[in-house]
């Protein structure tokens, strides 16, 4: 951890919503006047789209029928540690781009002066100067293995965790609307990565500070046949603080209507309160990590 350089770390699995929870950030980070060097997860996967598929059936041909992006065979867990401990010293280091899509490849390319197509990742670039925060968002900002502990680096760690069956109801439409693939194809995504999402995403859920889990209010017991993913007004969210002395509960009860704490460190939000929650929780504690960098 860095008093100087602090370190945020958002965590999630693949359509668990970590998305939401970066948008608050940056509403935070716009108004408090914040500059943040970015990171996206993905760019530390260590194998691109094309290499990916080629490894995934060179182990099926071996009898691995669960190698995934989750685990440590196809990420770079030491460059992440390495950068959050670099950025934690001296406010620098590296950054690459995973292109996503056409339309990624094409701003890119422009920026780079490159031809880099979907799937592939642009070169290692120098973070900018003079950042304020390390944002990092995806699979494993707060992994801790035996061999990397990437957890201990973070000034403050979210994690975003719907109950699995939402989680698999979103990841099935984001995947089939945005990225065109059958639900039969990531249902076999699902089945894959489950033995590296015991091993390596849910323990991270343990380390984190803050965890925003939505629960919905409509029945999921199939997730594979759901044509809708549950509306934020057909959920609401537990919110769990590792340290109650994080959070002013009577403000927070008394600024979200219908909220309610089921456990000493938890509070439940109707899940239309979601955004706002963030915000308020999220606040102050930017707030205490930029003040913090001035003593």
């Amino acid at each position: 951890m860095s008093r100087k350089h602090p370190i945020i770390a958002v965590t999630g699995s693949s359509g668990a919503g970590t998305t939401t929870v970066k948008r608050s950030f940056e509403h935070v980070f716009r108004r408090e006047n914040i500059n943040a060097a970015v990171i996206e997860g993905d760019s530390f996967h260590s194998l691109n789209r094309a290499e990916f598929r080629q490894a995934v059936k060179v182990a099926e041909s071996h009898g691995n029928h669960h190698f995934s992006h989750f685990g440590p065979e196809a990420n770079y867990f030491d460059k992440i540690e390495e950068l959050f401990k670099t950025y934690g010293k001296t406010g620098a280091g590296k950054k690459r781009y995973y292109i996503h899509n056409a339309a990624e490849a094409a701003e890119q390319n422009e920026r780079l002066g490159t031809d880099l197509g979907a799937g592939e990742f642009t070169p290692w670039e120098d973070l900018p100067e003079q950042s304020d925060v390390l944002f990092y968002e995806g699979l494993h900002g707060m992994v801790k293995t035996d061999d990397v502990d990437i957890a201990g680096q973070v000034d403050l760690g979210i994690g975003v965790v719907p109950v699995i069956n939402l989680e698999w109801i979103q990841k099935i439409h984001r995947d089939g609307n945005e990225r065109g693939y059958s639900a039969e194809a990531t249902v076999d995504t699902i089945l894959r990565r489950m033995p590296s999402y015991i091993n390596y995403i849910a323990p991270q859920f343990s380390n984190t500070h803050i965890n925003f889990q939505r629960v919905a209010t409509v029945d999921t017991s199939n997730p594979f046949v759901m044509r809708d993913i549950p509306t934020l007004d057909e959920s609401f969210v537990i919110i769990r603080f590792r340290d109650p002395k994080m959070a002013d509960f009577p403000y927070l009860l008394s600024m979200l209507k219908d909220s309610y704490m089921s456990r000493r460190n938890n509070i439940v939000v109707p899940g239309g309160k979601m955004g706002l929650a963030m915000e308020i929780i999220l606040a102050p504690l930017i707030h205490e990590l930029m003040s913090n960098r001035k003593k």
